[in-house]
């Protein structure tokens, strides 16, 4: 373990004290949440992306240390463990190296050399192979092998034997392997080809004839290519020159054997026949984990921020989820998102129908209230918001409008969850709700659906869906606690995302709110049936309670430390609400070493809790741009080059970034027109951000908006 811990260290830049104590901590059970945010002093204030990375790497390196003591045991099994091994699997440093150690030991099937074994020829391998001065015929030393019984009929066979022999010993070699995978890793070419001869025109055509070698690769193009061979109009293979191999395998084992020429036969033989097929395989997978691994941050990266899009709060909202045959589906919601009112209305229908439409919806907005209107980016969304626009300036007022992304919308309203909280809506209605609430409060609704779902990836459905599951849900167990729950509000969905919790005990924490009434204060929560301590200690930070008579169950600020935290509003002389502004500037005065040790806390602590008390009941996606509201539509056609707009990110991707300009259809920026040297467009950017961009080109036919984001001269 003392190994494991030195490489994280130096791995992440980080002391090994800081990494030994979060190793500690998560093995005693602690979530990444409470670690990031209650044990700071522990692990030198490490950000929840950091934690999640150094958890990662230790499950990786104890699954390596574990089949490093596997492998040894095998070979040892064998009585074949000698130190120099021993000592090589230990220094081992990936997975790779291990399995190429244990290769030439693992028990194969039935081969070529193993045939060639079981007639007696492995003494004559030995004999050709052999290190001397004097050079042998190999003719000559293979006749004395001819044993037609055993199948060896000529010298020629026994010759061709003993080469099977040879060269799979040196396709086993755990050093060349090595060798060879980084010459390819170098100097080797991904080449893709249309798999037909007349191929038709595809989203794939940029492949048809492409070379680019492995080193410069981008993570989508290796998707890509995958993703179409799959799909059988892609051929892809890994080019590399089989002279540069050759010479390489011949010179690890050709000089000075005593028989030069069979060697060097059996040595391309062992890259030709075995390496090379092994190596493709091997660095294919390798650039496709890579790929995956780049994919599934970039989806973490993207889905973070459009969780944390700042609510549109104290709003009655209508829903709109569009539709051409089974109409428009209606759903006003207020601003605690409980459903007020719901119609189906016909705006694609006619002109009759949609004037029905605009009547039945104003009549619902006067009597509700409603002041926003969320329309779903799906099926007959232009129509729709269109429509709205008409019916704005009928009804008048403050009414605004905003597109909202429907991704997993239907997903949602189809599932046990959605029938379990709406029984008496059908499936579409309840996707209207969800649309409705999605304007309200982003994070409270969108942790209903699967991440996958949500739509703000890349190739998302090609990845591992285990490993892009376990990164997706950590990102929205991050956001969920970065936020804080309501006790007495939030539903069994967004309180299984709070650190500590399982779907037990929030639902046994929701029954136990609908049988006993509102909490009344956070160790009320200790009551909860499955609620023990340890859970309390991980959970209890992160859920409010407006309603207790202890002002900190309000904040952010965790039960462990309420002594610490009085004692600081003491010393600042903080005695009501009204002095909480001034907290910090008084704390400053004292001197913030000083309070810290005053209080018995950690500065980072202490920092913590006088932002929490500065601002009691915060909401940090307050502090974000808010969403763009509009009144009235553009189409694509009314896009000139040049023209300046104001748009929302909706996507990240390796090539550049997806706006929403408020067309119906989002325009890409691409990395080449971002006014900045970028090595990855998130570097600068990420979802819910508010740019300004200009019109370069509109292609209505293919539905492609080009923009850019550098002024134009």
């Amino acid at each position: 373990m003392e190994t494991i811990i030195k490489a994280l260290a130096q791995e992440l830049g980080q002391k090994e004290i800081y990494v030994e104590n979060v190793v500690r901590l998560i093995d005693e059970g602690a979530t990444i949440p409470f670690i990031a945010r209650y044990r700071k002093e522990l692990h030198g204030a490490m950000d929840d992306q950091l934690l999640r990375r150094l958890a990662d790497r230790l499950q990786y390196l104890r699954n390596l240390d574990q089949r490093r003591g596997e492998v040894a045991a095998a070979i040892q099994a064998q009585g074949k463990l000698t130190e120099e091994l021993a000592a090589a699997i230990a220094a081992a440093a990936t997975l790779a190296e291990v399995e190429d150690l244990y290769r030439p030991y693992k028990q194969k099937r039935r081969t070529r050399a193993t045939v060639a074994r079981e007639k007696g020829l492995e003494p004559l391998t030995r004999r050709l192979s052999a290190k001397g001065s004097a050079q042998l015929d190999p003719e000559q030393e293979a006749a004395a092998f001819v044993d037609p019984e055993k199948g060896v009929d000529t010298a020629r066979d026994a010759l061709q034997g003993a080469g099977d022999i040879l060269a799979e010993e040196i396709s086993d070699r755990a050093d060349l392997r090595k060798q060879l995978r980084e010459l390819a890793q170098r100097r080797g070419v991904l080449v893709s080809k249309a798999a037909q001869a007349e191929p038709e025109d595809t989203v794939y055509r940029l492949y048809y004839d492409f070379r680019c070698p492995v080193s410069r690769l981008h993570g989508h193009q290796i998707l890509a290519m995958d993703r179409g061979e799959r799909e059988k109009i892609l051929k892809v293979s890994l080019e590399l020159d089989p002279e540069t191999a050759h010479v390489a395998v011949r010179r690890a084992v050709v000089p000075g054997a005593a028989c030069m020429d069979f060697v060097r036969a059996a040595a391309d033989d062992a890259y030709d026949r075995l390496i090379q097929p092994s190596l493709e395989r091997e660095i294919r997978n390798a650039l496709t984990q890579q790929a995956d691994e780049g994919a599934i941050h970039m989806f973490a990266l993207n889905l973070k921020p459009l969780l944390m899009q700042p609510p549109v709060k104290g709003k009655v909202t209508m829903g709109l989820d569009p539709g051409y045959r089974m109409g428009c589906k209606v759903a006003v919601v207020d601003p605690t998102g409980k459903v007020l009112d719901t119609a189906v209305v016909y705006p694609t229908h006619g002109q009759r129908q949609k004037e029905e439409c605009i009547v039945k919806l104003s009549a619902m907005i006067r009597r509700h209230g409603v002041t926003c209107i969320a329309i779903g980016n799906g099926t007959a969304s232009r129509e729709t918001e269109q429509m709205t626009v008409e019916l704005i300036r009928r009804v008048g007022g403050q009414l605004s409008y905003m597109i909202v992304s429907e991704a997993g919308a239907s997903v949602y309203s189809a599932s046990p969850l959605a029938a379990e909280e709406f029984p008496q809506f059908d499936v579409n209605l309840r996707s209207a709700v969800s649309i409705a609430r999605r304007l309200q409060d982003p994070l409270a609704e969108l942790v209903k659906i699967d991440p996958k779902a949500i739509g703000v990836g890349q190739y998302q459905h090609d990845m591992p869906q285990a490993r892009l599951g376990q990164a997706l849900d950590g990102v929205v167990e991050d956001c969920v606690n970065a936020v804080g729950v309501d006790a007495n509000t939030a539903s069994p969905s967004l309180l299984v995302r709070v650190s500590g919790l399982t779907n037990t005990t929030a639902k046994n924490l929701v029954a136990y709110r609908e049988e006993n009434g509102a909490f009344t204060s956070r160790r009320q929560l200790l009551k909860v049936p499955k609620l023990g301590p340890k859970a309390f200690e991980q959970c209890a930070g992160f859920i409010r309670v407006p309603e207790s008579a202890e002002p900190l169950d309000r904040t952010g600020v965790h039960p462990e430390s309420y002594p610490a935290a009085k004692k600081l509003l003491t010393l600042c002389a903080c005695k009501g609400e009204g002095d909480l502004a001034q907290l910090r500037e008084r704390a400053e005065k004292l001197g913030l070493s000083a309070l810290a040790e005053q209080c018995g806390v950690g500065l980072p602590t202490l920092e913590d809790m006088i932002r929490e008390l500065s601002k009691p009941g915060r909401d940090p996606r307050d502090e974000l741009p808010p969403p763009i509201l509009r009144t009235d539509v553009m189409e694509a056609k009314d896009l000139k080059p040049g023209m300046e707009l104001q748009g929302t990110v909706r996507n990240v991707v390796d090539f550049g970034v997806f706006v929403d300009i408020g067309v119906h259809q989002d325009g890409l920026v691409h990395v080449t027109q971002l006014p900045w040297r970028v090595k990855h467009p998130s570097d600068r950017l990420a979802v819910g951000d508010v740019v300004t961009v200009w019109v370069l080109s509109v292609d209505e036919g293919k539905k492609r908006i080009s923009l850019t984001m550098k002024r134009p001269q």
